[in-house]
């Protein structure tokens, strides 16, 4: 009845796709440049006071907040706006859902005018335990919203999609809920879902059907484009850091987003080259070449996949064509005297956690590591979109996880250092620089002339989006801030380990 209903609405022109001004995946569009043009968007606020008993925000001395919600104990997942509603990732240390205790991976859906907790999406650990799906980490990625339909990387190596509406309009499609819910290892549960869970339409499990192998967890953000969703499978190394237990899953797939069943996958021997995990979101742009997949890869090379799958005829498969590939590691850092650099050495190689951002026909990247390795040398990659040609690279620039914002002629960027760097984006000349003095692990926001940026000592950094630095404003939030500033609707939202605020003039 669901699918019949939705291809009436189709019909008749109607449209579940967001507005304009939501924030519908990571990134905002398939470039995943984080900019908007939303105007009057604050550049000082006041969360409240602090209640330490209660590990909470009181309204007292509130200012430009729209509201204020109580996370998980960990929250590494960004906020994704569409359709009146909210959706972040985070662990289950503050149950929404009484009925679900201990540790999960949760996805809240919350109201967007009033931050209200609607329903939830709860996933069990892997039984396989924290070489795979570490303790208390939660979802750590971002929800994407297509229509009428949400697509998730869980914390089970699983690509799931839920229905927006929650079970508001009954039970449709996978109708396992319950026993994906109680699916426990070692203990004992008996959930019934009701109207704050998810309406789960279908799961694919990328251990089961492809062998991935994720190292810690799982993390990245569905990419939709047409009637397809792509992902990085985040294949990984064991607990080792030496071996690779799935070298021949694939990297990159992309299902059919109606029903889950694989579509195409990558064949370009990828994880063969793991250095250590696979956890940056492919991106998507239209190029001279054809319409292309950007994807940053675990053995430190940038790809390009054409983004139609073809048959493979030998292997009796579809698969994402390989157009280009390029090593962002200078050939210093993976050589000396001839001897290959051992991985995770401060000089050495590194992988790609950050996500490519394709603007002006040109696709941006930075390199970088698993925050547990610490800092190093870091390579900051501009190329052709269409070829792959490097038209200039910058070393001044340490390890990054971090997600560029461009201009017109400037690039915004922070490294794990703690360091935001404006760069000229015609030549990568570094402007300026600022030290905020605490690791960064999330990206630049780019709105109203001003670049917002968050830090691990839980500091918000607003500055203008000029040439020359001006610092407007240095906020503290008690929690560590490890995502994203997002904006939606003239709204600002920021989420700490802990809370999610809406940040409204």
């Amino acid at each position: 009845m669901r699918n019949k209903l939705f291809t009436t609405a189709l019909a008749l022109g109607l449209s579940f796709t967001a507005t304009a001004e939501d924030w519908p995946q990571w990134g905002k569009t398939n470039d995943r440049n984080m900019i908007s043009n939303s105007k009057n968007v604050p550049s000082s606020f006041n969360p409240g006071k602090w209640d330490d008993d209660k590990e909470d925000f009181t309204t007292e001395g509130r200012k430009n907040i729209l509201w204020v919600h109580k996370l998980g104990s960990q929250t590494y997942g960004n906020p994704t706006v569409a359709n009146g509603q909210v959706y972040v990732g985070t662990n289950n240390e503050v149950p929404h859902n009484p009925a679900i205790k201990g540790d999960r991976g949760i996805v809240l859906c919350l109201d967007e005018k009033t931050g209200k907790f609607k329903w939830q999406v709860s996933v069990p650990k892997m039984d396989s335990g924290k070489v795979n799906d570490w303790e208390y980490l939660g979802i750590c990625s971002s929800p994407t919203v297509d229509g009428d339909r949400v697509y998730i990387m869980t914390n089970r190596c699983e690509i799931i999609c839920v229905d927006a509406k929650g079970m508001e309009n009954g039970n449709q499609g996978y109708q396992k809920e319950a026993e994906y819910i109680n699916s426990v290892s070692g203990a004992k549960t008996n959930v019934k879902p009701g109207k704050l869970d998810a309406d789960i339409l279908w799961v694919y499990d990328m251990r089961e059907e492809l062998g991935v192998f994720p190292h810690n967890a799982t993390s990245s953000a569905p990419l939709v484009i047409g009637d397809k969703v792509y992902c990085n499978t985040s294949n990984g190394v064991d607990w080792s850091h030496k071996n690779i237990p799935s070298p021949f899953s694939p990297a990159v797939i992309c299902l059919d987003k109606m029903t889950g069943k694989l579509a195409g996958e990558e064949m370009s021997g990828i994880s063969e080259r793991i250095l250590h995990g696979s956890w940056s979101t492919p991106a998507h742009a239209k190029t001279s070449k054809g319409d292309m997949v950007f994807y940053g890869a675990p053995d430190g090379f940038l790809y390009a996949f054409d983004s139609k799958p073809v048959e493979n005829k030998e292997e009796e498969l579809m698969q994402l064509k390989e157009a280009w590939k390029i090593d962002c590691n200078p050939k210093s850092y993976r050589f000396k005297d001839g001897k290959a650099i051992k991985y995770a050495k401060p000089e050495g190689p590194s992988e790609i956690i950050s996500t490519p951002v394709i603007y002006d026909d040109k696709v941006y990247v930075p390199i970088g590591q698993d925050p547990e390795h610490g800092t190093g040398l870091g390579n900051f990659v501009c190329a052709e979109a269409a070829t792959g040609k490097i038209l200039w690279q910058t070393q001044k620039i340490n390890r990054s996880i971090s997600t560029p914002s461009i201009t017109k002629d400037l690039i915004f960027v922070a490294d794990f250092n703690g360091v935001l760097h404006c760069l000229d984006r015609h030549t990568g000349k570094t402007y300026w620089t600022h030290d905020t003095e605490s690791h960064i692990w999330g990206s630049t926001l780019l709105v109203d002339g001003k670049v917002y940026i968050g830090n691990e000592d839980g500091e918000l950094y607003i500055f203008e989006a000029t040439k020359t630095k001006k610092e407007l404003a240095n906020i503290y939030l008690e929690a560590s801030i490890f995502g994203s500033p997002v904006i939606a609707n003239g709204v600002l939202y920021v989420a700490t380990q802990t809370h999610l605020f809406a940040i409204k003039q």
